[in-house]
């Protein structure tokens, strides 16, 4: 499902974006509940981001992005989230993407060039494949079942990845893989370019492991349509299966020996920070939306026998200020944590995760204090609020886990 659109708009002011990121979540919001319910991607809403320029934000300016920072980004992921989370979540996939590869250098140009500037220019969405049905999530190590066949002039590329958020909607698959070793040409200590000849180099003895990048288009891709979820159901992160899908000599990116990789465990800090405090702007969001619907609620309901708003009543008032109090701090905390992170400060690798658990944790605890708060109306279908809780449910099974979290802090505190 590709985007038609008309050229981009050149990105706003950081005031004149804060206006248009409310407008933008409040038309979102109109069609969220209709989206959740048939569990299709709201395209045109990322139509409407690129035509406001907001879908380069983190793609370099030499491709013509605006190389936006991390504060950026929590403030239009947060703020979008209010809206559509899910459409939040498929933006944020490719924000990561372009804030890691295209400041890292770790791609070679002729390979990145392409994926920046079709992104700036079209609304490119692009997104990394990673999970497979054996494995499970690479975050807890292990190797891929993807493999990639050297052809002599090019890959061919066979697996199953699941989970693959925004698949319909993306134009690039960023897929971890394998090389099969039978096929692969370049020893094990060899140079990460690919040769013209198969037979050139020595075969390497164990597969190395790495990026394939893949246009959405190619033929041999199948996506499976499995994406029937309890919450954030419009993201359609289904299955797809790659069957012998030929790519071109650079299409392997970053490809090392197995002997040689690093424990997942121990990624870069700054990437880390940016992909644990932009999941938890979105869930913030999620969060924040559910409480405004509970104002507007309490506002609303006028019981016979009260004869007032139950905003009224001091028990109500106690109870949004508390659920209040806790958002404004965690928000603080996001907001402050991105501050640190783009002003270069010596960020742990651990924060962005720690961060994650903390306002992913408390935002549930929010919504289920709001549902808790007005009863059965809470769990009806045709109330924002039992949407809202579904969503923010997801926060908890988000990569990192709690249990991952918790357990690299307590390792890092007690063997020092």
């Amino acid at each position: 499902m590709s985007i038609q659109s008309a050229p981009p708009s050149v990105a706003p002011s950081r005031q004149s974006r804060q206006e248009l990121l409310v407008e933008l979540a409040a038309e979102f919001a109109e069609t969220a509940a209709e989206h959740d319910r048939s569990g299709i991607f709201p395209v045109a809403n990322l139509d409407r981001l690129r035509q406001a320029g907001l879908v380069g934000l983190t793609v370099p300016v030499a491709y013509g992005g605006a190389e936006a920072d991390l504060s950026d980004v929590v403030e239009v992921l947060g703020t979008i989230a209010r809206g559509d989370p899910s459409t939040a979540l498929v933006l944020a996939m490719t924000y990561l993407i372009h804030a890691h590869y295209g400041r890292s250098g770790e791609w070679p140009e002729e390979a990145y060039a392409p994926v920046a500037r079709s992104t700036v220019e079209e609304g490119a969405m692009v997104n990394g494949l990673r999970v497979e049905p054996d494995l499970g999530t690479p975050a807890r190590g292990g190797i891929p079942a993807t493999t990639g066949r050297w052809t002599g002039d090019g890959w061919e590329l066979t697996g199953h990845k699941i989970y693959s958020t925004g698949a319909p909607v993306l134009r690039w698959m960023l897929v971890w893989g394998a090389t099969d070793p039978a096929s692969d040409p370049v020893g094990d200590a060899a140079s990460q370019e690919q040769p013209e000849s198969s037979q050139e180099q020595p075969k390497s003895r164990e597969p190395r492991v790495g990026t394939f990048l893949v246009p959405a288009d190619a033929p041999g891709i199948e996506i499976i349509r499995t994406w029937d979820h309890f919450g954030m159901r419009a993201t359609e992160s289904h299955d797809v299966v790659f069957n012998r899908v030929r790519l071109d000599a650079g299409a392997g990116i970053a490809l090392t020996p197995v002997s040689k990789l690093k424990d997942p465990a121990a990624a870069g800090s700054n990437i880390a920070s940016w992909n644990g405090l932009a999941i938890s702007a979105i869930y913030l969001g999620v969060a924040e939306a559910a409480r405004d619907w509970l104002i507007s609620f309490l506002h609303e309901r006028v019981p016979s026998n009260l004869g007032k708003p139950l905003a009224s009543l001091p028990r109500f008032q106690a109870a949004v200020g508390e659920i209040d109090v806790t958002l404004t701090t965690i928000r603080m905390l996001v907001e402050t944590t991105a501050r640190e992170v783009d002003a270069g400060k010596a960020v742990l690798a651990s924060s962005g995760s720690a961060v994650k658990s903390v306002v992913t944790n408390a935002a549930i605890n929010v919504v289920g204090q709001a549902v808790a708060l007005i009863g059965n109306p809470g769990l009806t279908r045709a109330n924002p609020l039992e949407r809202h809780y579904r969503n923010v449910l997801c926060g908890r099974v988000h990569t990192p886990q709690d249990d991952a979290i918790h357990a690299a802090a307590g390792r890092a505190l007690l063997t020092r």
